[in-house]
């Protein structure tokens, strides 16, 4: 059986809390099985990270002890177990990280987070996860429109630029 992996979970807002969160062996061979599930293409692994994150961020809240809501409420800062975009994403980054290290990934490489919206196009700054698959296309995985442990979006990183006006998904 797999050994334990310990993350540290932002939460409460631009990572205002973090808490040690252990993934057991169990949820290791868990995240493993699914991510085999992903060894035939670059599409199908991209499910599958997006099946993985789900269990990174059922177990996260399991720990935490609140089920973080969908996307942010204003005000909700410095909430325990709530997150916003920063935690959301800083939190799948560390988790596809671990993947890629575990040698999980096999399409795909883990590229630098990306944002889009300035306030001055009618969007609010939003922050994503990426990965990079082996043509060098870009794709998001972002979290931050579902409760915790719901699906995450995974699309390409210019798709992805082009949304968000007024909140959008």
């Amino acid at each position: 059986m797999a050994r334990a992996q310990t993350f540290r979970v932002c939460h409460g807002y631009g990572c205002n809390f973090q808490t040690k969160v252990t993934l057991t062996g169990a949820d290791r061979a868990k995240i493993a099985s699914i991510m085999a599930d992903g060894r035939k293409s670059a599409e199908a692994e991209r499910a599958a990270v997006r099946r993985a994150v789900q269990v990174f961020e059922r177990r996260s809240t399991q720990v935490i002890g609140v089920t973080d809501r969908p996307k942010m409420d204003f005000g909700a800062g410095r909430e325990k177990g709530q997150m916003d975009c920063v935690d959301e994403s800083t939190n799948t980054d560390h988790f596809l990280r671990y993947l890629q290290s575990a040698g999980l990934l096999g399409f795909h490489s883990v590229s630098r987070r990306d944002a889009r919206g300035s306030f001055l196009d009618g969007r609010y700054p939003h922050f994503t996860a990426v990965l990079r698959d082996r043509s060098g296309t870009l794709w998001v995985v972002d979290s931050w429109f579902e409760p915790g442990g719901g699906p995450p979006d995974v699309m390409r990183l210019a798709e992805w630029k082009q949304r968000g006006v007024g909140g959008a998904r």
